[in-house]
């Protein structure tokens, strides 16, 4: 069947894009506006959580390179009631003079065009943080409005955008009273518009810490104050932090357990090379872990370490083989220790100074710079040698940790072989108890896993089988935070769970081998009773992700269900309404009384008192249920909550619970 031009031109108009592709077509976004149509594109973590929080970390980095350049020594940091945050230093003042190249006050360009600072050349900054100059002006076009003021001249000088937009030129506020001590003050509200879960709501805690790290890197006096008094018991919270031990004390804080240090102070090193400052601090302790260390380059943490990293592994385990070998401290017989027996139970804060930062991205998550290993390389090798031969006890000690990581490894080589014989986890044999779901694409697939039999039976009831798994445990699984990998791997339980999964476990050297390319499924979900029993459970497999599987967190897999708490009837209804706070509850029962009307409330125990239908129309099914992914914001806390919640000593227990019981939630 043919068509007439008329039909194909009628066709055309309506349909969306012109069949003809011309310059007409071409949209160019600029400045502000491209800022804001893809801030994905400008903020690590998007429009999420962690967006809004990096605006806060941009506008603090700024006042930190000023304490690197030594004209700050204070830094301070307000969260206001309303959702703005204040951040102030007393350095030298945002410039406030024209640009002869822009014919406009510099700070209204460092505010709003990209790629505008002092961090390119060499004048301002020696050393900084800054790689790309959009920090300023991307928390500008992202904010409801930024108010800047700056003390300059015997006089402050002020000036306001709203949106990225300029509504308030820079101007002369007049003479300077007494009161005000700082250089430069910027005060910010996230634009909720945006950042859609923003509420009003920084988190305290993942701001103290990062101000706390700054504080242990740069010896400045950081003051944080929470002026939400809600938060707080109805008080104003403040604290201030001046940490002049340095990267020895922050390497020192990293173990929570006094008790299981090897020695008593941290190993310090220090030096310059290549043009890079070197600051090294570490710490054995009497644990497992391998991955407690810190990089930092120009202050700024970067999570996956890069070149200076590397730099001291290398030289790290370079000195403490010869040393070992040197000095015949490895019994005949024994395994020797590789690498990451080396490095087993170390804590460590490795930090470089670099006069032209080379990031992988714009998160900054990676150093680059060659030289830069080259440095820690040297600072190590010569340091660490030197402290060696000079204390020999500590010496013997290190490499004592490590052999005994060596047996250890051997023993669970040979525990993984008997659970392969068992069990074999790693032939593609998958655990009876799991209910697979038919897809084979990982993308799509769920792994909900499950507290009990009887909760299971439900969720395979109610699930859809084409792309969603169901493994029920039985009870609680081991804590994985008290016990060796060869007793972990004995566990049905766990053996259970990294047969479903099927990307192995993490372990050091030859224990074990994790791949996420082999994992089986991108949604991991732990769903299990909203009581007790149920958070205990969750905190024992959210300390086993943590512990063996950090790259199922690292990656974004893993979440927590959230099943209802309540179902509320209220007058004739028939379906009802499920509830999951205390307050939808109270807010429920406030709205019935109002109206005369009768209701009734089910509260639901456990994920075994709910029906299949109920199970999926709540908490299974993609397009009404609720999940709460689960992310590693700072290595620092991570590790001081499953140490203090499922590690050996109870008196961090018992703080934990005395501190936070009051914020737990009365059932009505």
């Amino acid at each position: 069947m043919t068509q007439t031009d008329d039909t194909v031109h009628d066709i055309t108009a309506t349909a969306g894009p012109s069949a003809e592709y011309t310059a007409a077509d071409i949209s160019v976004l600029e400045g502000m506006d491209a800022v804001r149509k893809r801030p994905g594109m400008y903020v690590q973590g998007g429009t999420g959580i962690d967006g809004y929080h990096q605006l806060l970390t941009e506008i603090i980095d700024n006042g930190i390179d000023e304490g690197l350049a030594n004209f700050a020594t204070e830094i301070h940091v307000i969260l206001h009631a309303d959702g703005a945050a204040t951040v102030t230093d007393n350095g030298r003042g945002i410039p406030i003079d024209i640009m002869q190249s822009k014919g406009r006050p510099a700070i209204e360009v460092i505010f709003s065009e990209l790629h505008a600072g002092g961090k390119f050349g060499q004048g301002a900054y020696k050393v900084s943080g800054g790689l790309h100059g959009v920090g300023s002006t991307v928390v500008n076009a992202l904010s409801l409005y930024l108010d800047v003021t700056v003390n300059k001249h015997g006089h402050l000088h002020n000036v306001r955008f709203e949106k990225g937009i300029l509504v308030k030129p820079l101007r002369d506020e007049g003479p300077t009273p007494d009161s005000v001590t700082w250089a430069t003050s910027v005060s910010f509200h996230p634009d909720p518009s945006i950042f859609k879960e923003f509420d009003n709501q920084f988190n305290y805690d993942r701001i103290r810490n990062r101000l706390r790290e700054l504080a242990y890197l740069t010896g400045l006096k950081i003051v944080i104050r929470d002026e939400r008094v809600d938060l707080h018991a109805g008080q104003i919270k403040e604290e201030t932090f001046h940490e002049k031990g340095g990267i020895a004390n922050f390497a020192r804080a990293l173990v929570t357990d006094d008790t299981k240090l090897l020695y008593d102070q941290p190993i310090v090193m220090t030096g310059q090379h290549s043009g890079v400052n070197v600051k090294v601090a570490f710490i054995h302790a009497n644990t497992y872990a391998s991955d407690n260390i810190l990089t930092y380059a120009n202050m700024i943490r970067t999570r996956d370490g890069g070149t200076p990293l590397t730099g001291f592994k290398t030289a790290y385990t370079r000195i403490l083989n010869k040393y070992a070998k040197d000095k015949n401290l490895i019994k005949n017989g024994n395994p020797t220790p590789s690498g990451d027996d080396l490095l087993e139970g170390i804590y460590c804060v490795v930090s470089v100074e670099v006069e032209d930062p080379q990031f992988e991205s714009q998160a900054k998550v990676k150093l680059l710079n060659s030289e830069a290993q080259t440095a820690v390389n040297a600072v190590v090798g010569e340091k660490f040698a030197e402290f060696l031969e000079e204390n020999p006890k500590v010496g013997k000690t290190i490499v004592e940790k490590a052999a005994e990581a060596a047996r250890a490894r051997e023993a669970a080589r040979k525990a993984r072989d008997i659970v392969r014989r068992s069990n074999p986890l790693e032939n593609d044999d998958l655990p009876g108890k799991l209910a697979d779901c038919s897809s084979q694409d990982p993308s799509e697939s769920e792994l909900f896993i499950v507290e009990g039999i009887s909760a299971g039976g439900s969720a395979k009831g109610g699930r859809e089988r084409r792309f969603q798994a169901i493994l029920p445990l039985r009870g609680k699984i081991l804590n994985v935070e008290k016990a060796e990998l060869n007793k972990i791997l004995k566990n049905a339980e766990i053996r259970a769970l990294i047969g479903a999964i099927g990307a192995g476990v993490e372990g050091t050297g030859d224990r074990m081998h994790f791949d996420l390319s082999n994992l089986r499924y991108h949604k991991i979900i732990i769903m299990t009773d909203a009581d007790m029993d149920g958070g205990h459970i969750a905190t024992l497999l959210l300390t086993f992700f943590y512990r063996y599987m950090r790259p199922v967190v690292e990656a974004g897999y893993l979440y927590i269900a959230q099943p209802p708490l309540y179902r509320i009837m209220i007058g004739r209804e028939k379906k009802g309404t499920y509830l999951y706070t205390n307050e939808d509850l109270k807010e429920h029962v406030a709205r019935a009384n109002k109206e005369g009307k009768k209701y009734d409330i089910q509260r639901f125990k456990g994920l075994g008192e709910m029906n299949a239908d109920q199970l999926w129309d709540t908490t299974m099914n993609p397009e009404t249920r609720a999940l709460k992914r689960v992310g590693i914001e700072d290595l620092i806390v991570a590790n001081e909550v499953f140490e203090n919640l499922m590690g050996s000593d109870v008196a961090p227990r018992k703080t934990f619970i005395q501190e936070n019981a009051r914020f737990a939630e009365i059932s009505v």
